[in-house]
């Protein structure tokens, strides 16, 4: 098969395009340039949308014998991974900008400008497995497993996708990168958001949105507690950096527990309080599998799995958590999985609109 390897500068797609050639198909790399200004964007191995990137994955494709290019899909990151960001903090929701990146950008602009050209599937280096029936399942390294972000593709472009890592752990990539004469073998795993240089997700958000001062309020008395410079600073579960002048009562910390953007409000509470036991969720992303299904979901990346029962009724999925979750934020992907002794097979995902609880507490 013609494939187009994904590099994107780090050790896991460089091994991947190389399993891929020698497997025995016609390779070719390329590199996504995503920055308009890739000076603001992470540098120092840590990112993969940097200049250093870009040359870690030409040397590697250099070493692998394989043609090389450069895309620039600046423009299409901005608008629907960067703006995509921006917005839905400005909605009051919690948004996982790898997930969109790899729904809009890797598996969407990408893969359809390669089947333009005439390429019949693209490998990446994402930690996650395709059985020879076609289903997504998690990697065997569940420490790096990535079966959450990648659980938005379709049929369509999981037909067309190559994951040749997922019976691997990272020990072992990286010492056959090494073996392999790869010098990214020993580079850093990317890490945080790649678009925000210095780390400052509040600071970056301000920059683009403004300061815009709301009230912080008690979620049971309606009392308010202090001040923000922006709900957009914000997500459902954090307790760190609310700076509430007025202490609870019972001395315990507080937690957020939702954002109001029309009155520009962030109301907290009491741990207990972020307990659901129902989530919905929109934009479902189904495979092969109808009516109610008795599960296991996940909320978050890098999140427990808590068994559920979930339900599909047109564009809108209902979880019901047999045991309640806590943080769960909308504008996350929800992913059910369904155990299997081969590795557990995605069932498919949606995006968090809400979660509510069936009992209030008193």
């Amino acid at each position: 098969m013609r494939v187009l390897a994904a590099m994107s500068g780090g050790v896991d797609s460089a091994v991947a395009a190389a399993r891929a050639k020698e497997a025995g198909h016609d390779v070719t790399g390329v590199h996504l340039a995503l920055a308009r200004n890739p000076q603001t964007y992470r540098t120092g191995a840590r990112g993969c949308c940097t200049l250093e990137d870009s040359r870690d994955a030409r040397r590697a494709a250099d070493v692998i014998g394989i043609p090389f290019y450069v895309w620039d899909m600046a423009d299409e990151f901005h608008e629907s991974v960067v703006d995509d960001f921006v917005e839905e903090y400005a909605a009051g929701r919690t948004p996982n900008p790898c997930l969109r990146c790899n729904e809009k950008i890797k598996f969407a602009a990408v893969l359809d400008r390669a089947v333009a050209l005439g390429f019949d599937a693209v490998v990446t280096g994402h930690h996650a497995r395709l059985g020879a029936d076609g289903l997504l399942r998690r990697s065997v390294d569940l420490a790096k497993d990535q079966s959450y972000v990648l659980a938005v593709l379709t049929r369509e472009q999981l037909d067309r996708a190559m994951f040749p890592l997922g019976d691997w752990t990272k020990e072992r990539v990286r010492a056959e990168a090494a073996a392999r004469g790869l010098a990214v073998a020993d580079k850093p795993d990317s890490h945080d958001i790649c678009f925000i240089a210095d780390g400052d997700t509040r600071g970056f958000l301000e920059r683009r949105l403004g300061s815009a001062p709301g009230d912080i309020v008690d979620g049971r008395s309606g009392e308010k507690l202090g001040t923000h410079n922006g709900a957009y600073g914000f997500t459902i579960g954090q307790r760190k950096g609310l700076d509430l002048r007025v202490p609870a009562a019972d001395g315990r910390p507080r937690y957020v527990l939702s954002i109001t953007p029309v009155t520009n409000t962030v109301t907290v509470g009491p741990r207990e309080d972020l307990e659901v036991d129902t989530v919905t969720a929109s934009r479902p992303i189904w495979h092969e599998v109808s009516g109610d299904v008795r599960c296991e979901v996940q909320l978050r990346a890098h999140g427990e799995v808590v068994p559920a029962t979930v339900s599909i009724v047109g564009s809108s999925l209902t979880a019901i958590l047999e045991t309640p979750a806590r943080g769960v934020a909308p504008g996350q992907a929800i992913v059910a999985y369904r155990p299997d002794p081969d590795g557990d097979v995605v069932l498919g995902s949606a995006t968090i609109t809400a979660g509510t609880r069936a009992s209030a507490h008193a």
